[in-house]
């Protein structure tokens, strides 16, 4: 089973950028991809999502501000974040369709 490993996230000012990664331990260019995340006290919400064909597909709270990308000879998955909101602060997981949940980035939108 591919296990999957986030990183890039960190402490960033309200409509600051970010860049998140999602190394995976195995080949990934058949699968669809996920990035999800988990605020404090909420449930895990669905972010965006990129088809084993480069499709992406967006929440409508993320939509023209995120920007999901693959490139599977590096078995990555990216998250470009900008113009963050405070309220975005979660821990973000990638996750392949029926896949297991790795341990998530942190990211913090604060002054």
């Amino acid at each position: 089973q591919v296990q999957l490993v986030e990183s890039g996230g960190g402490l960033v000012q309200p409509g600051g950028s970010l860049r998140l990664s999602c190394a995976a331990s195995g080949s990934i260019f058949s699968f669809s991809m996920d990035w999800y995340r988990q605020a404090p006290g909420k449930e895990r919400e669905w972010v965006a999502g990129i088809t084993d064909s480069g499709t992406p597909t967006y929440a409508v709270t993320v939509q023209g501000r995120f920007t999901i990308s693959r490139d599977n000879a590096k078995n990555t998955v990216f998250l470009q974040m900008n113009s963050l909101k405070p309220e975005e602060t979660a821990v973000y997981y990638c996750k392949i369709p029926g896949g297991p949940w790795g341990q998530g980035t942190q990211v913090t939108v604060s002054a």
